[in-house]
């Protein structure tokens, strides 16, 4: 993500909500700088959605951070960290424009015997849906003192003082979510299908 300079740099907060539907809301606050904004790779303009049947993943976290799509001004994201990741039917598309309309290009993977599993795994998101059980959870800790899970990806974008929430482990069932960006260590795609469709919408992509 190319960084934004503006002068000085002074911290401003933003509030994240995350509302699974078996969990209590948490609110993430997070400061964030005024100024220089930077990743550890360029976002695109463009949205994917993502459907799981499961997620199991342990050393949890979850904090605010600025993502900067390409072509768009900066946007919030709640950004969900495993340390390690195992899912069950896992669908993910993405609505590519072209000169002779729209395509989606729509990769499945985990749907047999074996589940997708990811190491280090960070989804940027703005919604998400999901019956959801976490085991020791903390709410409200530093997210520079969450040890629980891998830890802040870029620290340039996430006040180390800021709000944020950690668990020992948590469980999604029925995942339904929209993101900007997804990074891991390692991502093994069991069974990985991938196809390009013509046209958009309920029809071919994920939901």
């Amino acid at each position: 993500m190319e960084s934004l300079v503006r002068g000085g740099t002074r911290w401003k907060r933003f509030a994240v909500v995350m509302v699974p539907s078996v969990a209590a809301t948490a609110a993430i606050g997070v400061a964030l700088a005024q100024g220089a904004l930077a990743a550890s790779f360029s976002v695109s303009g463009q949205q994917f959605k993502v459907t799981a049947k499961t997620l199991h993943g342990t050393g949890f976290e979850q904090y605010g951070a600025i993502d900067v799509p390409s072509g768009k001004g900066p946007v919030p994201v709640a950004v969900s960290a495993f340390t390690d990741a195992t899912i069950t039917g896992l669908c993910q598309s993405v609505v590519i424009p072209t000169p002779i309309g729209d395509a989606t290009l729509v990769l499945k993977a985990g749907n047999g015997s074996k589940p997708v599993k990811a190491h280090n795994l960070y989804i940027d998101l703005d919604q998400l849906d999901a019956d959801a059980t976490f085991k020791n959870i903390n709410i409200g800790v530093a997210a520079g003192s969450a040890d629980k899970g891998p830890g802040i990806e870029n620290p340039k974008t996430t006040d180390s003082g800021s709000f944020a929430q950690e668990s020992d482990s948590a469980d999604l069932i029925g995942v339904k979510q929209t993101a900007w960006a997804t990074s891991a260590g390692t991502f093994k795609l069991a069974g990985l299908s991938l196809r390009v469709h013509k046209g958009s919408g309920s029809s071919v992509e994920c939901y």
